[in-house]
């Protein structure tokens, strides 16, 4: 006598509500099995029955999975995440005896299954146990989508699904990153993802849909919706930025953007949106082809020697109501265009110009963190280059800092024109400091030729230093050891000797 085969399990995606929407194979499968099973809340109602109602058998067992709390607020002693473990483990419980005893369960659920789907915590508790089949169905974000009219994505955008149950914080910084969005569980969180979508600047642009392809949808501006009206199935949509219309109110503005060090990993949310809203970028070429092509947006690429020029063309262009990015390497305002924009905009005909600074991670905090943490203590920050300042000066502050016994941290030690200064520097830092104190020398760092060695100040050699390299010299506190892995970490201690 053989062994009594288990029952298949389903989970059967119905799609975002209109039961017209349902794939064939998940119409199929419901027809087909022995037992049906949905979620619901106390009151007994079922979206997800009522989208497969037509498909139910007066044969079917109905398995209705009633939730024990829909809020936050229980008195379970696991509080609300130990009421619904409990209770995910009971209904996978419940389920497993019937597919012990070989009947075949179908699980339904709106949407796709495995999209935000109660069906998944069925699936992680049963799919190892059991054959198992997803049927996927339509998502309620392209149900929206299609009811708005509107492309989500377009070309190479970046579309990113939130909860709106995420901290406020953490949805502005998403929100003001990506290119197109869809913010789903609003209901009670609907006051938290309208401040997000507000201070993300992205509040004009979204779109909200209510129950999308069910009797009672709704769709509307987002800022014109009352807080009080929004129940759970509803969403905030952004759609593609690709030809939606410009804002055409004549507020120019320049906001100087810092891209960090290198590549995009380097660039915080705040920078990201900011060169995604505007309407001309601005920079030296090397760090504009750092950002994104994005249709409708005006490229104006430059030297890097006319920064001045630069920021006036800038400036123009707000002036005439064009919203413009200033992008420049690292943080804009250490030895970069902030400065430059700045003094323009101080001066006529620029003084009524909106200008606003991003900043971006310096190139000193990456190549610290790279060996380690040798701005643990007080710090200076000097600039080798005596193009827009005579030499005397900064041999002057070299001594200074080296007397007062800072770390630090050299910018632009040497170019193809520039090729004595780090040798004049070293000899200078000798007089205050021993020959055996770390130098970091920070290459490319976090590019394709990103190379950190560690040298001592009597053995740093100006052939191995370039314009794409930053020196962070030690203190007398500063140390360098070698960890178990046989690499080695510089670090200068948060306390300093007394006396």
């Amino acid at each position: 006598m053989s062994e009594q085969q288990t029952g298949r399990l389903y989970g059967v995606g119905l799609g975002p509500g209109d039961p017209s929407l349902m794939t064939v194979r998940a119409v199929e499968v419901i027809v087909e099995a022995e037992v049906v099973a949905y979620h619901s809340a106390r009151h007994g109602r079922s979206i997800a029955r009522s989208i497969a109602e037509r498909h139910l058998r007066p044969d079917h067992i109905e398995e209705r999975l009633v939730y024990p709390v829909t809020t936050e607020t229980t008195d379970h002693p696991g509080g609300y995440r130990g009421a619904m473990d409990e209770f995910y483990a009971d209904a996978a419980a419940r389920l497993a005896a019937h597919l012990d005893a070989g009947r075949t369960v179908a699980v339904l659920a709106e949407g796709d299954p495995l999209f935000y789907g109660s069906y998944m915590h069925m699936h992680k508790r049963l799919a190892d146990r059991y054959p198992t089949e997803v049927v996927p169905g339509v998502t309620s974000v392209s149900a929206a989508a299609a009811r708005l009219g509107a492309p989500l994505v377009e070309g190479e955008e970046v579309l990113t699904v939130l909860p709106g149950t995420l901290p406020e914080e953490e949805l502005t910084a998403r929100l003001a990153t990506t290119d197109a969005a869809a913010v789903m569980k609003l209901g009670r969180t609907f006051p938290t993802v309208r401040r997000a979508l507000e201070r993300s600047g992205r509040l004009a642009d979204a779109r909200y849909v209510e129950r999308a392809t069910m009797d009672a949808e709704r769709t509307a501006p987002l800022a014109e919706v009352d807080p009080e009206s929004v129940p759970y199935f509803s969403m905030a949509v952004l759609p593609s930025r690709v030809d939606a219309p410009r804002d055409e109110s004549g507020a120019g503005e320049v906001v100087v953007v810092g891209l960090g060090p290198a590549g995009p990993l380097w660039l915080t949310p705040e920078a990201r949106g900011e060169l995604a809203a505007v309407d001309d970028l601005v920079g030296y070429s090397t760090y504009l082809d750092r950002v994104p092509v994005r249709p409708g947006q005006r490229r104006h690429a430059s030297d890097n020697k006319v920064e001045s020029v630069r920021a006036e063309f800038a400036l123009d262009l707000a002036r005439r109501g064009r919203r413009v990015a200033v992008v420049s390497s690292g943080d804009p305002g250490v030895f970069a265009m902030a400065t430059a924009v700045l003094e323009a905009a101080s001066e006529d005909p620029y003084r009524e110009v909106p200008v606003r600074i991003v900043p971006g991670m310096t190139a000193a905090h990456a190549a610290a963190a790279r060996a380690g943490a040798p701005l643990g203590h007080d710090y200076a920050v000097i600039s080798l280059s005596d193009r827009l300042k005579p030499w005397e000066v900064i041999a002057e502050r070299l001594r200074a800092a080296a007397a007062a016994d800072l770390v630090l941290a050299l910018y632009n030690p040497g170019s193809r024109s520039r090729v004595w200064q780090v040798g004049k520097a070293r000899e200078l830092l000798l007089e205050h400091r021993a020959p055996d104190t770390p130098v970091v020398l920070g290459r490319d760092i976090g590019g394709p030729g990103e190379r950190v060695r560690i040298v001592r100040l009597a053995d740093l050699d100006p052939a191995d230093v370039d314009m794409r390299t930053i020196l962070l010299v030690g203190s007398s506190q500063t140390r360098t050891v070698r960890r178990g892995d046989g690499t080695d970490v510089v670090w200068t201690p948060r306390r300093y000797p007394e006396g």
